[in-house]
């Protein structure tokens, strides 16, 4: 295929059927629904919002993406649409170009946790294969040639692993990966040398935020070669109690293992969280209802309100859910508010570009829409 061809084929948000035919995916139909990792269930999801295992990936015979040319990068973006039409499932798989997306529907994909800022804010050719359901992912020439992606509600971690070798396999059958004997798989940052794997818990600590007890959690997991992020992985906050559990190195050890250790440690804070919140229950139980009563109050009456505000009050909401609290509220519905407030979901949800204040507006409405029906125990 000439390099023309390969471009206006970049230019449309494709799906990727077995016959090589396309659809559109639309990212205003996105908008409106939630990923299967917002179900609000799944094992220990109480605590745990999503479970995730990712890959870094390069092809054989192409330099790093530093040093890639414009041709380069068509070609591995070609070549893994070529390889990836279907899921391990036998889904088809939606084709993203990210090079032409506005800044709001990358934003968009990056509240989704469907991209990473590097991606988003990258050049050159670039995409990113989703599946319906957003379980399964593949970014392609973000750091690396691929970031092969599988997400999961509760904690899953096996689950993931299982999928994500099953895509990494699938992908491999068409493309072979830059590896070497002593070191495995090479990748453009030397952290992920080796397996190549990130694993990655997102849990929700209020209790231990509230106790100031956090920072013990920051310390003991540095102490193992782990990482504890904000909601949207390395360099962000930890808006609304989310944290992000990861391992920080590949080198020497196997998938299993750093997922057993993984594992581990997050089972310790799960049980931690829980230990707090049954104290702070039993404790102070009116000062406890009174936190999450004027969440829900200023929530359901609020005329304004920014994005960060509301983070912390769906905080509030989320265990007031999981203590019974509230009544008529379930935590899917409070996982997807997370999602559906953020900046681009909200003005893709209006159909139009709005300014921070016009957000805060938009943004009460419809959380006083959503929250209506529900009451305080």
């Amino acid at each position: 295929m000439c390099l023309q061809g390969v471009e206006n084929c970049l230019r449309r948000k494709t799906s990727l059927n077995s016959d090589g035919s396309n659809s559109a995916l639309r990212l205003e139909d996105l908008a409106r629904t939630s990923g299967e990792w917002l179900r609000g269930d799944g094992p220990e999801s109480d605590i745990v919002i999503s479970s995730r295992v990712r890959l870094a990936r390069n092809v054989a015979g192409f330099p790093f993406i530093s040093r890639m040319s414009s041709d380069a990068r068509h070609q591995i973006v070609q070549m893994v649409r070529d390889v990836l039409k279907r899921s391990p499932q036998g889904q088809p798989m939606h084709f993203l170009d990210v090079e032409s997306l506005s800044s709001l529907d990358c934003q968009l994909l990056m509240e989704r946790q469907l991209i990473s800022r590097e991606l988003a804010r990258g050049e050159g050719a670039r995409g990113v294969i989703i599946s319906p359901g957003e379980r399964h992912s593949v970014m392609i020439n973000e750091e690396d040639h691929l970031r092969i992606q599988v997400l999961h509600s509760g904690l899953a971690l096996e689950e993931c692993w299982q999928e994500c070798d099953s895509l990494d396999d699938q992908i491999e059958a068409g493309v072979s990966w830059a590896f070497h004997e002593q070191f495995g798989y090479l990748t453009a940052c030397p952290t992920n040398v080796g397996t190549g794997i990130r694993v990655s818990v997102m849990v929700h600590l209020p209790a231990l935020r509230l106790t100031r007890e956090i920072q013990k959690v920051n310390q003991a997991a540095q102490k193992i070669n782990l990482a504890v992020r904000g909601l949207y992985g390395e360099g962000s906050q930890a808006m609304g109690d989310f944290y992000q559990i990861s391992n920080q190195i590949t080198l020497g050890k196997s998938e299993t293992e750093l997922i057993s250790n993984v594992l581990e440690v997050v089972s310790h804070i799960i049980g931690w969280e829980r230990r707090v919140r049954e104290l702070l229950l039993k404790d102070n139980k009116g000062g406890l209802h009174d936190q999450v009563a004027r969440a829900f109050g200023t929530l359901t009456s609020a005329r304004s309100i920014s994005s960060e505000e509301t983070m912390n009050l769906l905080s509030s909401l989320r265990m007031g859910i999981r203590l019974g609290l509230i009544n008529n509220l379930d935590a899917a519905t409070v996982n997807e508010l997370f999602i559906h407030t953020q900046p681009a979901h909200l003005q893709k949800l209006q159909g139009e570009t709005l300014e921070s204040a016009q957000r805060n507006l938009a943004r009460a409405t419809y959380l006083r829409r959503r929250l209506n029906s529900s009451s305080l125990e």
